[in-house]
């Protein structure tokens, strides 16, 4: 018989959710979507978000990583009310709840040895079984275990239940049940290191941390990705082992790349604070990442604190989603666009000092962010556009040749000798460029690309006369010079 084991159980307690990033790596799209949900959800409810960092691996784990993991939730706002925790220092915790259940029965010792396991596996797949661990240590009524090996360091395995079901309403795939006889008995505590007193427990396997975490710090709703649906059942079943209540679980569709393959750590994600160095915005990158297997009707943009509004669990897709490089550039086109001009020039800063352009001048650069971010969809674009008004500008050969023909030359000369004098406002500029026009016959289409050009560098910019006022006088003079 199958029963929802989850139904009810976090329902009368206050929200509480969590992210546990292992910090073997950056923290990756797919894990920063999760992130999101997790962290939107305890908002909208009003509850709690705790970050924790689940380094039992112990070879891979780094503090590099687990920097990095805290700049990019930084980065991109997910504020968070307890943590870091880490859970290499609750190893006492999980040897005393380890005890606990190897008291109570729910767990045992296990002295199998690696080849032995490996010889397990190989007469299993030779009989065409499924392979798992054959529970050998297991202790039963009337059973005879093995001599206890010598020098061998024991696992401690969880006694999952032999018959029956695990089941569960999942918030993202509702009803989902997997018969207690597909899963085995998992090790829920390495071997203790080589030379370690016998009795000596080791270090936690993630499905029992997992667990004890999520029981400790009262977590009532669970968001993750779908790889750990095979994980839930033997977590469920550890819960009850343990008499602690149960949160929600909703596992997430993966997130595809380009070519269809799930995005991951070791293949083709991106970390989240690369999107930070190519010039994206955090509010722009909680917009799509958010889009990314979740809906509020038909909104494609929306602010943050919409996102909290509308982030009730619900409307979670079931499908996997597509990364797609150009409508994250659309979704950042469109938060520049309504970003402070200020704010925006100091971004802009960082990224011309990263390029060796030095800018004192904020005033003029927040000026400049003003006319150009209706046409950038990054910052790093943006800082392309008016890099030219604090470095110099080359412009190229076949442009000069195109543009800057004779028919415009005196016309420039002329513009060059009145702008000496013209009062240094946009609606001065203009008036001396509609005076020079009128008397060298001239549309502005013929007069305005050669200007471009020779002051800017490029062919396109916006108007002129407003490109003009931001330059300093004696810098647009002196690249006019060359006429």
């Amino acid at each position: 018989m199958t029963a929802d084991v989850t139904a009810g159980r976090a329902a009368d307690r206050a929200v509480r959710t969590r992210i546990a990033p292992s910090p073997t790596g950056f923290l990756h799209l797919g894990t920063a979507r999760t992130a999101l949900y997790s962290w939107a959800y305890a908002r909208h409810h009003g509850g709690q978000f705790v970050l924790r960092i689940e380094d039992t691996d112990v070879a891979r784990s780094t503090q590099d990583s687990a920097r990095q993991i805290l700049d990019s939730m930084h980065w991109l706002g997910l504020d968070y009310d307890e943590g870091p925790v880490y859970q290499m220092q609750r190893l006492a915790r999980y040897h005393a709840v380890a005890e606990q259940m190897l008291a109570a029965g729910s767990a045992y010792r296990c002295w199998c040895t690696p080849e032995e396991l490996d010889a397990m596996r190989e007469g299993q797949r030779a009989r065409g079984e499924k392979t798992r661990y054959d529970g050998r240590w297991r202790p039963a009524p009337g059973k005879v275990l093995p001599p206890v090996p010598a020098g061998v360091q024991p696992v401690v395995r969880f006694a999952n239940p032999l018959h029956g079901a695990v089941g569960w309403d999942d918030l993202v795939k509702g009803p989902i049940s997997i018969g207690n006889d597909e899963i085995d008995d998992l090790i829920i505590l390495r071997p203790a290191p080589e030379g370690a007193p016998q009795g000596t427990l080791g270090v936690p396997t993630y499905n029992f941390a997992v667990v004890v975490d999520d029981w400790d710090m009262a977590i009532t709703h669970v968001f993750r990705g779908d790889e750990h649906i095979n994980n839930t059942p033997w977590q469920i079943n550890i819960f009850h082992a343990l008499g602690a209540p149960l949160p929600r679980f909703g596992h997430c569709p993966v997130i595809l790349g380009d070519d269809g393959q799930k995005l991951s750590k070791r293949r083709g994600a991106v970390s989240v604070t690369a999107y930070e160095e190519a010039g994206y915005l955090p509010e722009a990158m909680l917009n799509y990442l958010a889009r990314l297997g979740w809906s509020h009707g038909d909104d494609e943009l929306f602010t943050r604190d919409q996102l909290v509004q509308w982030f009730d669990g619900s409307h979670l897709s079931r499908s996997p989603a597509q990364w797609d490089p150009a409508k994250l550039a659309w979704v950042n086109a469109h938060h520049m666009k309504r970003a402070d001009d200020a704010r925006l020039a100091l971004l802009t800063q960082q990224q011309l000092g990263r390029r060796g352009v030095a800018v004192d001048d904020l005033e003029r650069l927040t000026r400049a962010v003003a006319l150009f971010k209706d046409r950038s969809a990054t910052v790093v674009e943006l800082a392309e556009a008016v890099a030219m008004l604090f470095a110099p500008a080359t412009p190229g050969d076949e442009d000069l040749a195109a543009h800057v023909t004779p028919a415009v030359q005196p016309a420039l000369r002329e513009l060059r000798t009145q702008l000496q004098a013209t009062p240094w406002t946009q609606a001065d500029i203009a008036a001396a460029l509609k005076a020079v026009l009128a008397a060298h016959r001239l549309k502005m289409p013929q007069l305005a690309p050669a200007l471009r050009v020779l002051v800017c560098g490029r062919v396109q910019t916006p108007s002129i006369d407003a490109v003009l006022a931001l330059f300093p006088r004696a810098v647009v003079l002196a690249r006019l010079q060359a006429v």
